[in-house]
């Protein structure tokens, strides 16, 4: 059996196994745990960009509920601002309505009063001419020279 040359190769090889296993076993361990190691940090990386994915994703969902607020805002007080102008242009109206309304009856009482006045004068016009002709027709020199001096004699009268 010592000179069997199969014999001294399974030794041969039994003993390089032996020798080659603890160096091979820490490169091949440190292999592993080097890539242990890298998928590892790839792994937190991935986990941090994960996280860091999460929170722009929660930034930008509370930018857009946030904008999606002030739009709202925007448009409630747009609405709020163009019902003001609303009701002040109605109030702006009725008050100029109610101003023309005064004037036209302002114009109107004054074109009354002036017509009235018109007709007074053409009544007054109308009855000293009538009373000057019945007076023409109807009244001799004498009893003409007594109204006269009736009228003289009641003057002093009316004048105090």
């Amino acid at each position: 059996m010592l000179q069997d040359t199969n014999f001294w190769v399974a030794v041969s090889f039994v003993i390089f196994v032996a020798l080659a296993y603890k160096p091979a076993m820490r490169q091949i361990g440190g292999a592993l745990d080097g890539r242990a190691e890298r998928i590892r940090q790839q792994i937190e990386e991935a986990q941090q960009l994960r996280e860091d994915a999460q929170a722009l994703l929660a930034s930008y969902k509370r930018k857009q509920r946030d904008a999606l607020q002030e739009a709202e805002e925007i448009v409630a007080h747009a609405r709020e601002e163009s019902k003001r102008q609303q009701q002040q242009a109605e109030a702006d109206l009725e008050a100029l309505l109610k101003r023309r309304e005064a004037q036209a009856l302002e114009k109107i009482a004054q074109a009354e009063a002036k017509a009235l006045q018109e007709v007074r004068e053409k009544a007054v016009d109308v009855a000293i001419a009538a009373t000057r002709r019945l007076l023409d027709e109807k009244l001799d020199a004498k009893a003409s020279n007594a109204l006269i001096d009736n009228a003289i004699d009641e003057l002093p009268g009316k004048l105090h």
